[in-house]
């Protein structure tokens, strides 16, 4: 499907419009830090919500409101008074290759975040670069695993500088920068502007992208990411990841 810059500007610009409202979030994980009012609540649970976002939405859906219940329905408070004794009876949560062990890990990071680093905002606001949060995502994974860490829930964060398109984190700073007063994403974030967000890109946004000429890259990779972000960038400078509303609901509710 090869539109005109301005036909292909003024079609996903309609799709925007038709996803990016609060039936939206009935369907989608974004709901579960929805039920927060407190930003470190928020983000909190953001971020662990996005980083199991993989697979059946039902269940990661599910599986992130059992995280809100191991959690005591106080993300930030648990975080920042557990004892190691609390910390024992997240061990039989498990969703896909996510564990207990990294579900004890993530939880002890976090803290480390809050004591150490000022939060999560912070990091990413004072790595971010002019247009990109790609390497303060790379620098947030160092900082997040410089205590002890078991190793294997390195692979739970991914890194941009390695090549990946970092689809959970970028879906995480979508919902914690964008501000647009529809209801969707939180713009909680001040310090960063949604001129410096990245697409989140999966099998279904990179797909829809490379049907109407958005993405020519066949692997859904860093380079993917860099392409699809130069693209959208051409469409709306300010806003460019409001066309994740519109490639995600082509692809998973219109079968684009």
């Amino acid at each position: 499907m090869k539109l005109k810059k301005a036909e292909l500007k003024d079609f996903l610009d309609s799709k925007v419009e038709l996803y990016n409202n609060p039936n939206f979030i009935d369907s989608d994980p974004i709901q579960i830090p929805h039920l927060f009012s407190k930003k470190e609540d928020i983000e909190i649970i953001g971020f662990l919500t996005a980083t199991i976002a993989w697979g059946n939405r039902k269940s990661i859906i599910t599986n992130a409101k059992r995280i809100v219940d191991y959690l005591d329905n106080s993300p930030y408070e648990f975080i920042m008074q557990h004892q190691d004794t609390d910390l024992e009876k997240l061990l039989p949560f498990v969703h896909r290759t996510f564990n207990g062990n990294d579900f004890i890990q993530f939880i002890t990071s976090l803290k480390h975040i809050y004591n150490s680093h000022d939060g999560l905002e912070s990091i990413f606001s004072n790595y971010a670069e002019k247009d990109s949060l790609q390497y303060a995502i790379h620098k947030f994974k160092a900082l997040f695993f410089e205590i002890e860490h078991l190793e294997r829930s390195k692979k739970h964060i991914s890194d941009p500088l390695k090549n990946s398109a970092a689809k959970r984190i970028n879906m995480f700073l979508r919902w914690m920068v964008r501000n647009d007063n529809h209801g969707v994403d939180f713009g909680i974030w001040k310090r960063l502007s949604p001129s410096q967000l990245s697409c989140p890109l999966d099998v279904h946004s990179g797909n829809v992208a490379r049907k109407l000429g958005l993405l020519k890259r066949k692997q859904n990779d860093a380079k993917a990411l860099m392409e699809l972000d130069t693209n959208l960038r051409k469409l709306d400078i300010n806003d460019p990841v409001k066309y994740d509303f519109a490639l995600f609901g082509l692809g998973v509710f219109e079968g684009f």
